[in-house]
């Protein structure tokens, strides 16, 4: 019998073989098993009774191939019972040659669905089986994978019905209309046209981005529009991104791919683990990885541990989540577009620094939780300053709607994708610095006469002259011109730094 396994997001097929010799009656699971597959042996005794079959009372072994891959879960629970069957002479397992089978079994014999079944799917077309059977709640979600024929069940009595006798087994619902949910809207947001204009840059080259301010100020409200901005993801990023939340079980019932970048928002209590991932055994994905392809949010960023925060540095560099653990290494993917917003100081007066209660040391140690060197890896920090009352209760026709945004950033990374096709890359926040200083895509030192001036000051970083380069592409891109220019170069040094230059 085949099944998958899962390590992180990858599948590998896993052959299940049983053995039934003389003996006093007992069952061994070999092949590194984890706690909930070594219960396995239960649940599935359970159900082969309560299914009407006859269980061996025999000396059982199941050994789980290849030995040296660590199993998790509860998905191989139908491919032990169909080996453990067709093992004891009571089923012909001919009809189950090179299909892979998946599912969790109740005691009652019934087919439970399980979590990561998109990805198991995915592993299994790679390897070349193109048959699967999977729960009839997993059914619609397996479907998604092109070429592979899937059929469903609901119980083991079902599965065994097919074999001995040829009962079809059930077919996947057939899916329809994708529902459309109106997400929050940029029209909304009330004046702040340099948020507005920071939110389109971050977009259009795929940059991280922090917002400082009051409360009150509109920095949640800009956060959580910027999803709406970004184009749908292609069918690779979707079926990355619903791999990730199959595995997390987030998937909704439909089971259809992800198409809308995803959007996590996590509380400002989160534990390291929760946003990088963790848990004993195979390490689950946490807000970074669930956020792939996407937006994460930290909102109060300077109310996060210290150490969650750092945390985050790595995986915003590299793009990839490793987890060591003592049973093995998970690695997930987790490249996105971080967010940070918090205020300036404790006492985060609306009305701004002119009514602040604060003294400068303790300002200076609030926003010192935000390290220098996370920050110097956003690219875009503004100052959001507190909305008017005549831009609050003005009643502006004229406000860029969502939609006319999104059709601006998508003309903007059709651009870079077209320029960036020949070096492999898509977004101008990817492209390593290195290339950005070497012909042709060197700027004039005319129009980078600023930007060196501050690294040579020591006002700015190395990596944050490089960020600079790009986000000034992006606001070439934006614009609509070939190659940034002077003017192009000043934008980016003070939607970096909030200085007006």
């Amino acid at each position: 019998m085949l099944c998958v396994g899962l390590v992180g997001v990858t599948g590998h097929v896993v052959e299940v073989e049983a053995d039934l010799a003389a003996g006093l009656p007992a069952v061994v699971i070999s092949g590194l098993p984890d706690t909930a597959l070594h219960e396995a042996r239960d649940r599935v005794r359970a159900a082969v009774v309560n299914s009407g079959q006859k269980w061996p009372n025999r000396r059982i072994t199941i050994n789980l191939l290849p030995a040296t891959l660590p199993k998790h879960g509860s998905a191989f629970d139908l491919a032990i019972a169909a080996a453990l069957l067709g093992g004891a002479g009571e089923l012909p397992l001919l009809p189950l040659e090179r299909v892979v089978v998946l599912g969790e079994l109740g005691l009652d014999g019934t087919v439970r669905p399980v979590r990561g079944i998109l990805p198991m799917v995915a592993a299994a077309a790679r390897a070349g089986l193109d048959r699967v059977v999977v729960p009839v709640d997993n059914a619609a979600e397996a479907a998604v994978i092109p070429g592979v024929r899937v059929r469903a069940v609901d119980t083991l009595h079902r599965l065994v019905s097919f074999v001995r006798e040829g009962t079809p087994l059930l077919e996947p619902p057939v899916p329809g209309p994708p529902a459309v949910a109106a997400g929050p809207d940029l029209a909304d947001v009330a004046g702040q046209g340099l948020g507005r204009r920071a939110l389109e840059v971050t977009a259009a080259g795929g940059h991280h981005l922090a917002l400082l301010g009051p409360p009150g100020a509109g920095k949640t409200m800009l956060a959580e529009r910027l999803p709406s901005v970004l184009p749908e993801l292609d069918d690779d990023a979707a079926l990355e991104v619903t791999a990730l939340h199959s595995i997390a079980g987030l998937l909704p019932p439909d089971g259809r791919l992800l198409r809308r970048p995803p959007f996590q928002a996590p509380h400002h209590t989160a534990t390291v683990a929760s946003l990088v991932g963790g848990g004993s055994g195979l390490a689950r994905p946490g807000a970074v990885s669930l956020a792939h392809r996407g937006v994460l949010f930290l909102d109060e960023a300077a109310e996060f541990a210290k150490g969650a925060l750092e945390a985050l540095r790595q995986p915003l560099e590299s793009g990839r989540v490793h987890l060591a653990r003592s049973r093995g290494g998970t690695e997930y993917p987790a490249r996105v577009q971080l967010v940070l917003a918090a205020n300036p100081c404790p006492c985060a007066k609306p009305a701004g620094d002119a009514f602040c209660e604060c003294t400068p040391l303790a300002r200076r140690r609030y926003l010192g939780r935000l390290s220098g060197p996370l920050l110097d890896r956003i690219d875009v920090q503004i100052t959001v300053n507190p909305v008017r009352a005549a831009e609050l209760m003005e009643v502006d026709a004229a406000a860029e709607s969502s939609a006319v945004v999104a059709a601006r950033v998508a003309a903007a990374r059709a651009a870079a994708a077209e320029r960036w096709a020949t070096v492999g890359r898509r977004l101008n926040a990817d492209i390593p610095g290195p290339l950005l200083r070497q012909l042709p895509w060197r700027l004039p030192a005319r129009d980078t006469a600023e930007l060196r001036g501050r690294l040579d000051s020591g006002s700015l970083s190395a990596r944050g002259f490089d960020r600079i380069i790009r986000l000034a592409w992006t606001v070439a891109d934006l614009d609509g011109r070939s190659r940034p220019g002077r003017e192009d170069v000043r934008e980016a040094i003070g939607l970096r730094t909030g200085d007006r230059v």
